[in-house]
């Protein structure tokens, strides 16, 4: 029985698409500087459409951190240094427009005030980002423990940011549900020997999660139903 839950934060607190590709229309419009050759090639380095307005699905920004984003900026912004562009994205990051995946405030209040589940997130993001856009959300106190990629404890799929979790609470690690919709948080999950729990509010389809999942959802508003009727 599952007694703790880890969410990861993009595309699964939030929807992705939502949240992200408005947000990095901004950024690369802004780092360009109306320069329509330089914006192809920030959008190229991020695997972001244009045209279209979105990630493509192998965009390496999908499941990767704040700092890997930079880094494949950097080669396009002559001039600036690594530290700089990140610090950028970190904080505008932390004004990205959120949509939540559903309503959060309810949906974790049942978790863990109904069911007693410990939550907490893990998100290859900076903490700086995820802490101002969780407590935007309303819900930055349901999570006692929150890692970003630079809190100390590495990033996805490494496990050691999911073991610290089981650690913080005093949880077997088979008794946490990692919840995320890239194969990052699964293959983190599996590596920490956790319950897998996939959702398809990020780019990644069914099919691609369903290997190394225990079970893939529409969104997290179905986790009662189904921690219910997996007890």
């Amino acid at each position: 029985m599952l007694r703790g839950l880890i969410f990861d934060k993009d595309g699964t607190l939030f929807d992705f698409a939502g949240t992200w590709n408005s947000w990095a229309e901004g950024v690369i419009a802004d780092l360009a500087r109306g320069d329509a050759a330089q914006a192809a090639l920030l959008a190229g380095a991020l695997r972001f459409d244009l045209a279209r307005g979105g990630f493509d699905p192998d965009s390496p920004v999908i499941a990767g951190t704040n700092r890997e984003a930079a880094e494949l900026l950097l080669a396009h912004l002559p001039g600036r240094s690594l530290t700089e562009v990140e610090t950028y994205l970190a904080e505008a990051a932390a004004e990205a427009p959120l949509v939540p995946a559903t309503p959060l405030a309810p949906l974790m209040q049942h978790l863990s005030g109904d069911l007693g589940l410990h939550l907490g997130v893990m998100t290859n993001d900076s903490e700086f980002s995820a802490r101002r856009q969780l407590r935007a959300a309303g819900v930055e106190g349901f999570f006692p423990f929150l890692a970003g990629f630079d809190s100390g404890h590495g990033a996805k799929p490494d496990a050691a940011p999911l073991l610290a979790f089981a650690q913080q609470t005093g949880l077997p690690p088979a008794q946490v549900g990692m919840v995320g919709d890239s194969t990052h948080d699964m293959l983190a999950g599996r590596a920490a020997g956790m319950i897998c729990i996939a959702v398809l509010t990020g780019l990644a389809p069914a099919e691609e999660l369903a290997p190394h999942a225990h079970v893939v959802l529409p969104d997290i508003s179905h986790l009662p139903e189904w921690l219910h009727a997996s007890r």
